[in-house]
């Protein structure tokens, strides 16, 4: 198979049953990489992202677990080193959204948000970094959102984590880029998803107006920016946004 530049390398990809966390996992596989697929509930879902990753010929393996909890986090880790021997790449991609005008958002909702969309990306990447140090290379890079640039009414609990992944995001790139391993964001705009299937089409078309590109993004949209970022041609790269939103931010 062609461009299989990654061929050898291990990733983790957290949030891999569906959606954007699916889209990157085969892509990276598509590039040669073995991948481990973290899920915390679609068991069955997962179950076939992993048989359409090992017919590319690569293997896949499954680790259940919420990477809100340190404990998970470490599991999943532990588990790639232990089947794979290492970890090259670390896609931080599980989210939650639990939105509500903040006169009306319940304090368990707003925690939630944090704790598995920002603090899942620290649990993880805790984790890792000593592997990667160790080593000296490694690809870390983190799912965030147009939201946490620009915000969105109904969403502070969901924008205050995607911003939060942006400032660790950069700071983290200081801190290991001495060690040889690269940290960055890919911040997405709006992609065709379960969440916009059940939005009607009125509501739809207003949205793509606001979209210079005039349609809304797919999920291989955002793994093929994670395939970059992952790749040799991107080793000079570290500590950035790459917005994948059909020029709303711009």
């Amino acid at each position: 198979m062609k461009n299989r530049v990654l061929a050898g390398k291990n990733a983790v990809v957290t949030g891999a049953s569906r959606g954007i966390g699916k889209a990157i996992a085969i892509k990276l596989a598509e590039m040669g990489a073995n991948v481990v697929l973290n899920y915390r509930s679609s068991e069955a879902s997962v179950a076939e992202v992993a048989k359409e990753i090992e017919e590319k010929g690569v293997k896949a393996v499954v680790v259940q677990g919420d990477v809100s909890r340190f404990e998970d986090a470490k599991k999943i880790i532990d588990t790639a080193v232990e089947v794979l021997g290492n970890v090259d790449i670390l896609v931080n991609n599980a989210g939650i959204t639990k939105d509500g005008l903040i006169m009306r958002m319940k304090e368990e909702d707003f925690d939630r948000v944090i704790e598995v969309n920002l603090k899942g990306v620290f649990n993880c990447t805790r984790h890792v970094v000593p592997l990667m140090t160790k080593q000296r290379s490694g690809r870390i890079i983190n799912i965030s959102s147009f939201v946490g640039l620009v915000g969105n009414a109904g969403q502070t609990n969901y924008a205050a984590a995607k911003a939060g992944i942006l400032g660790f995001t950069k700071s983290l790139a200081r801190e290991i880029a001495s060690r040889g391993i690269t940290a960055n964001a890919i911040a997405p705009g709006f992609i065709e998803s379960d969440m916009t299937d059940v939005v009607s089409e009125k509501i739809k078309e207003m949205v793509k107006n606001n979209i210079p590109l005039k349609e809304f993004g797919k999920p291989e949209d955002i793994a093929e920016a994670v395939g970059f970022l992952a790749s040799p041609g991107a080793r000079y790269i570290t500590g950035q946004v790459l917005s994948v939103d059909g020029g709303m931010y711009m």
